[in-house]
């Protein structure tokens, strides 16, 4: 592709496969609809031309965006709405440590033909850290992809044989009721309070996860479970790490092993612990800053990957916790005014 020149406030983008620029648009060109209200732009196609009319700036990030989706589909890729939004994520949010835009290309791989990527600044950032750091915080609201991201990650060192074993934990806490007794064995006693993480690995790996976990390659357990333990060779996940008390996030931490990574995901906003205080993440959080390999990764509101509403939520009721009135915008958004 290339740039075939500007207009006043025109920028024209010239594409080799006519074929792929159309399965790009979707049905009746819905995609570049959305990518033109997403940005303000007005995008028109002509055969293998795009031309991109607006503010300059909108125009390049507009112009960012088809080249990513274009470069996505000359690999084979579909691209989804989830895929699109993820692009103008990438193009519309400035951050001061840009990560490396490799993520936007097929390089976690969690099976033969699966290959997860990130869908935000935020995000890619936060695979380069599992990367390069044995024990990383990953703190921020929900729906930012923090425990699916771990999971795809732990499942890519899998498939690269680079880990032996998978460990997946969390706290078995109510979310503020009690359930009181449940009935069968411990298995499913404990299943309910581990259903996230069994959706996240059968995302991500499919139906081998069931074989998986048979075999013991792949291990999901309460955080009660874990004392005494020593996990070597193994990638170790703890999920709602707001949920664990001091005595219990330290005895987790040193369960790491020789050869092995560990991963902790929370949101400090959200614990179920008695006052709501997540006093066990907040903690490490401050003794553990400055130590060499670890690293935090904390994500926003903007990063929230899910349905569009689910930032809105986030940012009505950080703004309700603030004890300050809501910008107007966010006032519009959850009142429907």
């Amino acid at each position: 592709m290339s740039s075939k020149g500007k207009k006043r406030e025109q920028l024209t983008l010239e594409f080799a496969d006519n074929a792929l620029l159309l399965a790009i648009g979707g049905s009746q060109h819905r995609n570049f609809v959305h990518i033109e209200k997403s940005l303000n732009v007005r995008v028109d196609v002509r055969g293998n031309l795009v031309s991109i009319e607006g503010a300059p700036e909108a125009r390049e990030r507009a112009a960012a965006v088809l080249c990513s989706l274009y470069a996505r589909a000359e690999t084979g890729d579909s691209v989804s709405a989830a895929e699109i939004d993820s692009e103008i994520r990438f193009a519309t949010q400035e951050r001061d440590d840009k990560p490396a835009r490799d993520f936007g290309q097929p390089s976690i791989k969690t099976a033969t033909s699966r290959v997860i990527r990130a869908r935000s600044p935020a995000q890619a950032a936060y695979l380069d850290l599992m990367r390069t750091h044995p024990l990383v915080f990953g703190i921020g609201p929900a729906g930012t992809g923090k425990t699916y991201l771990a999971a795809a990650y732990g499942a890519h060192l899998l498939y690269e044989r680079k880990v032996e074993r998978l460990v997946l934990s969390r706290p078995a806490m109510e979310a503020g009721e009690r359930l009181g007794f449940l009935p069968g064995d411990l298995k499913e006693k404990i299943d309910p309070y581990l259903r996230p993480l069994y959706d996240a690995l059968f995302d991500t790996i499919g139906d081998k996860a069931t074989r998986m976990m048979e075999t013991g390659v792949i291990e999901v357990a309460p955080l009660a479970f874990m004392r005494g333990r020593t996990l070597a060779n193994a990638f170790v996940i703890l999920d709602e790490a707001q949920n664990c008390t001091s005595a219990q996030m330290k005895m987790f931490l040193t369960r790491l092993g020789e050869d092995s990574r560990m991963v902790v995901t929370g949101d400090a906003s959200q614990s179920d612990l008695p006052g709501g205080r997540a006093e066990g993440l907040n903690e490490a959080l401050t003794i553990l800053s400055g130590v060499e390999g670890v690293a935090t990764a904390r994500f926003s509101d903007k990063d929230v990957v899910r349905h569009p509403l689910v930032g809105r939520i986030v940012r009505a009721y950080d703004g309700q916790a603030r004890g300050g009135e809501l910008p107007a915008r966010y006032r519009k958004d959850v009142s429907g005014e």
